[in-house]
């Protein structure tokens, strides 16, 4: 009876949010306390739990993800998204557009959502297909899978980090980083293989308009900062996270091994990074310092009321019983090895595509399967790093009409949305197949 009232719970969030359109952060609130007075839990005990979740959530990850917030929208209002496009076309060269954009993706969408990263980079992306003689719509499959895939895969985007989190990984973030960062290079390889395959042979009404030139696009945004400038934000906190993360691992308790640890604990990697992105500001100003800041916490708040929330979803699952009926059920084969993985990707997978959003797909599926992992022996820095990554994989499958970043490529793009489907949709689901199957090779390699 438990596990049907926390599949019930699951349904509601969907019915919720999907057929009714309430916000992810209320469904998944109304959906907590359901569980909880559902599955017998005194009734004080479950707005405790609720509270506990919410606020032992934002303990954790609260200040990372205001922080990523802030660094993306300097990146984005400063033109530094742009410098970093500019770099990766100069390296490249014009002869492979279709993968400067996949790498451009890739790289933006780190700290930029992917929503952002798109629309800011649409100009660019158009002219470079008139002036390389590409297809649009190969262009834009391109760009979108790459973004796509850093933004489900690699902290510090929000839902990576909240289902770090869940799980109780967030002191693993350097290991999540950098598995991510790996994992994520065969997702865009295959969005560029399909860009290059399908997005070819898609016409568009951008295919015969006239662009604007790219060198007029790159002096239309003013003087940009410095490459150094523009790459310090993102590479600064991972490299500090990395170094806090070897650190630790030294087992060394001396002054400067903890100072280390310090410097590449999250909270102080990503503020770090928040002051070295103020090298970009192009004036010391209250529109700056308080307006585009202003602006990230704008974008951040729905994100730590959503993430908030599924903490106290999961909480409430956790401490209803669930892990004691879990220990006694028999899972087969399931329960071992890389095949375990297969079920926060199916459930992460439905998820998305029923309600639309990769964020709250990764945030609901690891409350459901926190309470399996200590049950299973799943544990450490690198199994933990997987579970992320099965969970990002199916928060990818798949990009359709209800999700919001599929109507930006559309919108962006002018594909129709048949031939969307054929060349998104298609594409974000070989991403989520192609990374499960990494995912689970990593875990019979490392684990």
């Amino acid at each position: 009876m438990l596990l049907l009232v926390i599949l019930i719970g699951v349904i509601l969030v969907v019915v919720l949010t999907a057929v009714f359109k309430l916000h992810p952060f209320l469904a998944l609130l109304i959906s907590a306390f359901f569980v909880g007075i559902a599955s017998g839990m005194p009734l004080l005990t479950v707005v405790e739990n609720v509270n506990t979740g919410f606020g032992g959530l934002m303990t954790s990850i609260g200040i990372v993800i205001v922080a990523g917030t802030i660094i993306g929208v300097i990146l984005e209002k400063s033109g530094a998204a742009y410098r970093m496009a500019e770099v990766v076309l100069r390296v490249l060269g014009e002869k492979r557009p279709q993968l400067a954009m996949s790498i451009i993706g890739y790289i933006v969408s780190i700290p930029v959502f992917c929503d952002s990263g798109f629309i800011i980079l649409s100009s660019l992306m158009k002219s470079l297909a008139k002036r390389s003689k590409v297809k649009v719509a190969s262009m834009a499959v391109a760009l979108s899978t790459g973004l796509y895939a850093t933004h489900t895969l690699v902290p510090p985007t929000p839902g990576p980090i909240a289902a770090a989190g869940n799980i109780g990984a967030s002191d693993y973030l350097g290991t999540i980083i950098l598995v991510g960062l790996l994992v994520a290079i065969p997702a865009v390889i295959v969005g560029y293989i399909w860009a290059v395959k399908v997005g070819t042979k898609i016409n568009v009404e951008a295919d015969q308009e006239e662009a604007l030139d790219y060198d007029e696009i790159i002096k239309s945004f003013g003087k940009m900062p410095s490459t150094f400038k523009s790459f310090l934000p993102i590479v600064l906190p991972i490299a500090l996270i990395g170094i806090g993360s070897v650190a630790a691992l030294t087992g060394s308790e001396s002054g400067f091994t903890h100072f280390l640890q310090f410097l590449g604990a999250p909270t102080v990697a990503l503020i770090l990074g928040v002051f070295s992105a103020f090298l970009l500001l192009p004036e010391i100003s209250e529109k700056t310092l308080s307006g585009w800041i202003g602006d990230a916490l704008k974008e951040a708040a729905p994100i730590l009321l959503i993430t908030g929330a599924g903490g106290s979803f999961g909480t409430v699952i956790k401490n209803s019983g669930v892990a004691d009926i879990l220990q006694k059920m028999d899972l087969g084969a399931l329960s071992t090895g890389a095949l375990f993985l297969l079920v926060p990707f199916l459930i992460a997978a439905a998820l998305k595509t029923a309600q639309g959003s990769s964020t709250a797909a990764l945030v609901i599926t690891s409350s459901l399967i926190a309470p399996m992992l200590p049950t299973l022996g799943i544990e450490g820095a690198m199994p933990l790093a997987l579970v992320v990554m099965a969970i990002g994989a199916g928060a990818m499958t798949v990009s359709h009409v209800n999700d919001s970043y599929f109507w930006v490529v559309t919108q962006f793009s002018g594909m129709k949305v048949t031939d969307a489907y054929k060349a998104q949709t298609m594409a974000t689901l070989l991403q989520g197949v192609t990374t499960i199957i990494v995912t689970m090779l990593l875990w019979l390699i490392f684990v």
